[in-house]
Parts: C-alpha cells; sequence; structure tokens
C-alpha cells in the first residue's frame, strides 16, 4: 500500500512530452503501472521488467539502456551502461532508494548499482528520489550523493510527518 501511495504521488511529476530516467525495484514497477494510459513521454530505463511494463502503455515510448545484468539488483550495469547514460539529457530522474539519511544523503550496498545511479544524475535536470518510510533515516554502505543532490523526496507520508523535518530543510520539494 506504500509504495501504491507513492507511485500515485510521483505520477503527478511527469508531463506531456517529458523524457524520463527510471531506475528498477518494486516500487519503481508500482509507478510503471499507474501511468496514465494517456500520457505521452519517453522512458529510459535500466531494468527490463520496468521497461516490459511501461511498453504496455500505448502511448510512452520505451527505451531501455543494456548492458550487464545485475543478478541482486535485476538492473542493467557496467562501464557500457555508463557510457551511453552521459549522452542523454532528461527532464527528471526517478530512483528508488535502499538507504536515505539527511546526514549521509542517499545510500546503497551495490557498489556497481551506485555507480550507475551516479551517471543517471548527472544525465537529468532534476532527480526524484522515493522511499518508503521504513527506509528513511538508515545508510548502506556506499554514498549515492549527498541530500542536496536530491530535488524531489517522495513517500508514503505526508509531508508535515515529524520523520521528514530533518530533510525538509535542505530545499528538497517533499
Amino acid at each position: 500500500a506504500a509504495k501504491q501511495q507513492i507511485a500515485e504521488k510521483t505520477i503527478g511529476l511527469f508531463k506531456k512530452n517529458m523524457l524520463v530516467m527510471v531506475e528498477g525495484g518494486t516500487t519503481i514497477m508500482e509507478i510503471a503501472k499507474k501511468i496514465p494510459e494517456q500520457l505521452q513521454a519517453t522512458f529510459f530505463t535500466l531494468s527490463p521488467q520496468v521497461a516490459i511494463t511501461l511498453a504496455e502503455h500505448e502511448q510512452l515510448n520505451v527505451i531501455s539502456v543494456g548492458g550487464h545484468l545485475g543478478k541482486n539488483a535485476n538492473l542493467h550495469t557496467g562501464a557500457g551502461v555508463i557510457n551511453e547514460l552521459a549522452d542523454i539529457r532528461v527532464d527528471l530522474c526517478v530512483i528508488g532508494a535502499n538507504g536515505l539519511s539527511a546526514k549521509e544523503g542517499l545510500t546503497d550496498s551495490d557498489w556497481e548499482v551506485v555507480q550507475v545511479i551516479k551517471a543517471m544524475m548527472r544525465s537529468a535536470k532534476k532527480t526524484a528520489v522515493v522511499c518508503i518510510a521504513e527506509k528513511l533515516n538508515s545508510v548502506q554502505r556506499m554514498k549515492v550523493c549527498g541530500i542536496s543532490d536530491i530535488d524531489y523526496l517522495i513517500t508514503e507520508l505526508p509531508p508535515d510527518d515529524l520523520l521528514l523535518s530533518a530533510y525538509g530543510g535542505r530545499l528538497i520539494k517533499i
């Protein structure tokens, strides 16, 4: 239910003719399922499962960025993916969080995934992080970015929830 609430909030960021880059994972899958049928946009993704789900939307142009398929994250990773991402400029990048802390920023436990997410963020004008509340104030082993590098933080919580108070003062739209 929390991931469906996050998906509902996230689709409000999508506009006609946008270029959007999305990662993978269960929250991103919920977002892909909830995209309105009438939305015309181009989506880039590193996830085969997300690409298939997005392709069910007739109005979407879906581009899968390929490379080595990491079995843990079910994402394409590696130097080839990072090189491809260097040539893409999208309006919005949507990333799932494995760890997010106001002090440590966005973190993950998979080195290859961290490198690809950094490349995704470099290719985007704006970055949205989708994060269920249980992953807030948690830290993984490797840093993806500081909290100031995130433009939007989307959770199932209301924006005035006390758990989010540490994030709101850092120029993030919650």
